[in-house]
């Protein structure tokens, strides 16, 4: 039928057209992801350049500072002159020395004696209250901790030398914890709004981490878990540089965010579940296709054993009334033999559908029966032969009538491949398991991509026919005898069939 000749075509057709499918989402898909990955590493680089410059705003700003502390110590300094001078010159006019040291209302001064005890002190808060009395008490304990930051600077009158210790003024310190607070935030921010993408920023030797976002619930207090993974983020992408007052050189590493990774492999995740889900489709029709044809087959089969046994039943009649008229014994026999025949084909029908009885038989008896049965309905000129190569001629559990139905079907096929004339030669080998039965023509061979359409229900190469042979066969091998028959070899030479039964 030219459904089957052609099914394997379609097959590839079928399959060249779903990887066509599968080709393209995937190309789709990865144009996709690959524009993604570039907005994301765009982001990265925008946010590594905020980073970068903000970086450069706060080295300006700790410029800034530094030349804050260098004006405060020198606002000190002159302060300690005029304390010294107010002292020096007590009689004369101290206007302007009185005025320099009243004009001191940020920085925290204490003026030491020297033997360490506090002679006086000025703006130790904020607000200028200055209620807490130090005076008198030795310069000791947290207080000196508080202004032993800078060098204290000598006041010397009267041959001695007191001591002036200060503090960042309270403008500077405002001002600090403010740019302070700002370069922190700003990490966090940075980090949080880096559009989803796992960061970590580490210092120059990559082993401490300054800042990360989007790691997950992974523990970077770890440094076996912070290490692997700056290792996996650095082989994805190059880790960009920059310098972060306070830490110098630092490496920024990123890589993809989960809803790219998500995106990457989703679609291979969904064809694999739709192919699974085709697979599973498949069997399942396939499995119910295969029972409604085997119900089919057995109906049919049954219908047509019913349908002979009638005519059969009169031809046995027929056999007995020819004997009562004394026609040729010859001319009997042979009609009880076509007869016979007719039950036996009849008794093969009524089988199909049913649990068949297998009873050990030696192999080679079983296979010589049906050639002698052959050679007697074949013409001359095909020569039929037997190679038994077992030496022992091993006994096979068989369904004598249906093995028998078996080697029919392929030898009928073999001699009209042969064009009915040729050999036909059958070779039985076994091993320790299994008994191999090879049926070899001399016909014209089978195209290879044929070899199992042949076994297929309604296939057949001839103008008439209902290509149920092979199918037939390989249902009583297989389902049956739980054998095997396959097309061993072919070429325009001919053709080996093999039939494989467990022993």
């Amino acid at each position: 039928m030219d459904i089957y000749s052609k099914k394997q075509r379609w097959k590839i057709y079928l399959i060249g057209f779903a990887a066509a499918i599968v080709g393209l989402s995937l190309y789709y898909t990865n144009i996709i992801v690959n524009k993604i990955a570039e907005d994301e590493l765009q982001k990265v680089r925008i946010w590594a350049d905020a980073v970068q410059n903000r970086a450069n705003l706060v080295l300006v700003t700790e410029q800034f500072f530094e030349e804050m502390r260098t004006e405060d110590r020198k606002r000190v300094t002159l302060w300690a002159e005029a304390t010294r001078r107010f002292i020096e010159d007590e009689g004369g006019d101290i206007s302007f020395y009185a005025r320099i040291i009243v004009e001191n209302t940020t920085i925290p001064v204490l003026l030491v004696n020297s033997q360490n005890i506090i002679v006086s002190h000025l703006n130790l808060t904020e607000t200028g209250d200055d209620s807490v009395q130090l005076e008198g008490q030795p310069f000791e304990g947290e207080i000196r901790e508080q202004f032993s930051v800078y060098d204290p600077i000598p006041i010397a009158y009267e041959g001695q030398v007191d001591y002036l210790y200060y503090q960042d003024s309270w403008l500077f310190t405002n001002m600090r914890k403010v740019m302070d607070d700002l370069i922190d935030s700003f990490l966090s921010e940075v980090v949080i709004n880096s559009a989803n993408v796992p960061v970590i920023i580490t210092d120059s030797a990559k082993n401490r981490i300054i800042a990360a976002g989007n790691i997950g619930n992974g523990d970077l207090n770890d440094s076996t878990y912070v290490q692997q993974t700056i290792n996996a983020m650095a082989d994805r992408n190059q880790p960009l540089i920059i310098e972060l007052p306070l830490h110098g050189t630092c490496h920024v590493f990123y890589t993809h965010s989960f809803l790219l990774t998500q995106l990457r492999y989703y679609p291979v995740a969904q064809f694999l579940a739709i192919g699974i889900f085709l697979l599973v489709a498949y069997i399942l029709f396939s499995t119910a296709r295969n029972a409604e044809q085997n119900q089919v087959w057995v109906g049919m089969s049954k219908e047509t054993a019913h349908q002979l046994g009638t005519p059969i039943s009169s031809l046995i009649a027929w056999v007995e009334l020819l004997k009562g008229q004394g026609v040729d014994e010859t001319t009997i026999k042979e009609i009880q033999k076509d007869v016979g025949r007719l039950e036996n084909i009849t008794e093969r029908f009524s089988k199909i559908g049913s649990a068949p009885k297998l009873t050990p038989y030696p192999i080679a008896d079983a296979v010589r029966e049906s050639i002698e049965y052959m050679k007697t309905r074949t013409t001359k000129k095909v020569k039929f032969s037997l190679n038994d190569h077992t030496e022992e001629n091993p006994a096979i559990p068989l369904n004598l009538n249906l093995f028998g139905w078996v080697l029919e079907n392929i030898c009928k096929n073999a001699v009209d491949a042969m064009s009915g004339n040729g050999a036909i030669t059958v070779d039985i080998y076994k091993n320790t398991r299994k008994a191999y039965i090879d049926i070899t023509d001399t016909g014209k061979g089978i195209p290879k991509g044929k070899h199992k359409d042949i076994f297929q229900p309604g296939y057949t190469s001839k103008k008439r026919g209902w290509g149920l042979g092979l199918s037939l066969s390989k249902r009583i091998i297989e389902n049956y005898h739980k054998g095997k028959i396959f097309v061993k070899s072919s070429s325009p030479e001919g053709t080996t069939f093999r039939i494989a039964l467990k022993r």
